[in-house]
């Protein structure tokens, strides 16, 4: 009989074609960043580890692997723009990942427009029906189990300010399916996205 699993100790590799570790933790949701330096320069980039983490005050994080661009923005600034990734704006997103020098902007590159924030001095991504204003509550240097530091950072922000496309709001209700968001796999180019056909729904049970 053979064995149910695999397993593997991520110290001494997966063994696989690909690693796993993102497809199970995922579909993801994407963090598309944008950062303004202190010197002006603007910068978008996406990120597959995101998520939102705490309802009030509202927070969303996301980890960069390595000090890029993007946190030493923030890092200077305390501020940044989080951009909902819909499937109309795929490639734009994938355009704006591209490894280019900071003086090279990724509004060209990605066909973008720059969108005046109301609360930050960080513009949006004026295309992106949903968008966060956030000011930096922490920066954390990740670390592993005995303690030693790894060069990823974590990245924690509060929400003070938000734009949703009043299309997406039906009946004063987020219309989740209907924005089309786009999702971070596993695999080297995996991606997925929400419809309206995957809805479930299942109420809490009362005690």
């Amino acid at each position: 009989m053979t064995d149910r699993f695999h397993r593997y100790e991520p110290r001494h590799g997966h063994g696989l074609p690909h690693d796993p570790f993102n497809a199970i933790v995922g579909p993801r949701p994407i963090g598309w960043i944008l950062t303004r330096s202190a010197s002006g320069a603007l910068n978008l980039a996406p990120y597959s580890f995101f998520n939102a983490f705490n309802y009030t005050p509202p927070i969303i994080g996301f980890s960069s692997i390595g000090w890029k661009d993007t946190v030493r923005n923030i890092a200077e600034t305390r501020e940044f723009a989080w951009n909902l990734v819909t499937r109309p704006l795929a490639e734009a997103m994938n355009a704006s990942c591209a490894s280019v020098p900071p003086d090279v902007d990724e509004f060209v590159l990605a066909g973008l427009t720059p969108a005046a924030s109301s609360v930050i001095a960080a513009p949006r991504v004026d295309e992106s029906p949903v968008s966060f204003e956030c000011r930096l509550s922490q920066l954390i240097q990740l670390q592993g189990a005995e303690g030693a530091p790894v060069d990823s950072w974590l990245v924690l922000g509060e929400v003070v300010a938000v734009h949703i496309d009043r299309q997406l709001l039906v009946d004063g209700i987020y219309d989740t399916a209907g924005a089309q968001p786009v999702l971070r796999a596993g695999g080297p180019a995996d991606y997925y996205e929400i419809a309206a056909a995957q809805r479930f729904r299942m109420f809490r049970p009362r005690v």
